[in-house]
């Protein structure tokens, strides 16, 4: 990537989860985008500062407080180090220009007692209700940048929809359909394995799942029943060459989430592969899939199964042109890069609309988006909005 000269030289921060190293050897959307960004951004002329776990590899400077993720060893404490994290990036601030922060709601509270400098948040998926009072709070202080369109909450203002992206020369383009179907993921009820076994079975079609038991309890209720090496097997958590061939090896990603996908990282990997995805009509999916040509977006499992036959025919070659088109890791930085000197040029977020504060007045539980976690609604639950309460 180009140096870009009204960017060059820019101090920036870029505050990344702490789960496990950058870039990560398996699992970890976030981490991923936050490494890419921050060595995109590196790339791009930027003085850029990544704080992430001790064993990151940035292209830039590092800075931590804890020397390996947290998932690397059980003894250290999330709460203490998610704290001391964000502590060690705020303690610096005024050593930097724009903060860019991939790490969920915390650093919002932070950033509230602070005045410099600006802050973009990308959210990467709101994983309950309950966090959009931080939010909403934070957004007199950052702004915000979605990773689709669908996964934007109505009681915020947005910079930007920034597509995550992917180097498309990681992946090995297969120009011939496979002969299984695929699920790879979390294993928790939202991402839909259950479905994909249901429709792969009615389909007479051999699966394949692939991912980390989040669930452990769905997992062995919904899931491990069904497996049994032959009609499906379960390959575990995959990663590097194992999930190219896995990828590229596949007649479809089958992705029938059950709430609406935030953007879906393994979509665009199956389909940088040649591999179409055959997925839910929710969330982000019919922005990512272009259906008939890249895949198909089903409204339920019976159209789901009757389109298992027509997944050969389509071109594996528009898959691939898809992924180099809208979804590549330079496409992403670079609109990053805008919306970094957009948020220079502002300055601060602008104070909500009527319509905004509208928007946030209404029970929390009352979204669109696919929490993780819904939980059940507090009883003493009032409506609540950034500075006060009605």
């Amino acid at each position: 990537m180009q140096p870009r000269s009204a960017l060059a030289g820019l101090r920036l921060a870029v505050l990344a989860p702490i789960s496990r190293a950058l870039p990560p050897a398996g699992y970890g959307p976030w981490e991923q985008i936050a490494i890419d960004v921050a060595d995109g951004a590196s790339e791009a002329g930027l003085d850029v500062t990544l704080f992430a776990s001790g064993d990151s590899q940035p292209r830039g400077k590092l800075r931590s407080v804890i020397p390996v993720g947290l998932a690397d060893d059980e003894a250290l404490d999330g709460d203490v180090y998610t704290a001391l994290h964000i502590a060690a990036l705020f303690e610096r601030a005024g050593d930097f220009d724009l903060i860019h922060n991939h790490f969920d709601w915390k650093p919002l509270t932070y950033a509230l007692a602070t005045q410099a400098p600006p802050m973009v948040t990308t959210v990467h998926g709101f994983s309950r209700p309950q966090i959009l009072a931080a939010y909403y709070a934070g957004a007199a202080r950052s702004f915000f940048c979605s990773i689709s369109a669908a996964d934007r909450d109505p009681g915020l203002d947005y910079l930007a929809t920034v597509h995550n992206g992917i180097d498309p020369h990681a992946f090995t383009f297969v120009d011939r359909a496979g002969e299984y179907l695929l699920f790879l993921g979390r294993f928790h009820p939202e991402k839909g394995a259950h479905r994909a076994i249901a429709v792969a079975a009615r389909a007479g079609v051999r699966l394949v799942l692939a991912g980390i038991p989040q669930d452990v309890a769905y997992f062995e209720r919904e899931i491990a029943p069904h497996v049994d090496g032959d009609r499906v097997r379960f390959v575990g958590p995959v990663a590097g060459a194992a999930r190219d061939a896995l990828l590229g090896g596949a007649l479809a990603l089958v992705h029938l989430t059950t709430r609406p996908e935030r953007f879906g990282l393994t979509l665009v990997e199956a389909m940088a592969c040649g591999t179409p995805v055959l997925g839910a009509n929710q969330g982000s999916v019919p922005e990512i899939v272009v259906d008939g040509v890249t895949g198909f977006v089903c409204d339920d499992d019976d159209a789901a199964v009757a389109l298992v036959q027509d997944l050969a025919a389509l071109d594996r070659r528009a898959c691939r042109a898809r992924v180099e088109a809208a979804f590549t890791r330079e496409r992403m930085v670079e609109r990053y890069l805008d919306a970094y000197g957009a948020a220079l040029a502002a300055g601060r977020p602008p104070a909500p609309s009527p319509e905004r504060v509208a928007a946030r007045a209404h029970d929390f539980w009352d979204r669109p988006q696919a929490f993780t976690d819904l939980g059940e609604r507090p009883r003493t639950l009032r409506s609540y909005v950034a500075g006060g309460s009605d």
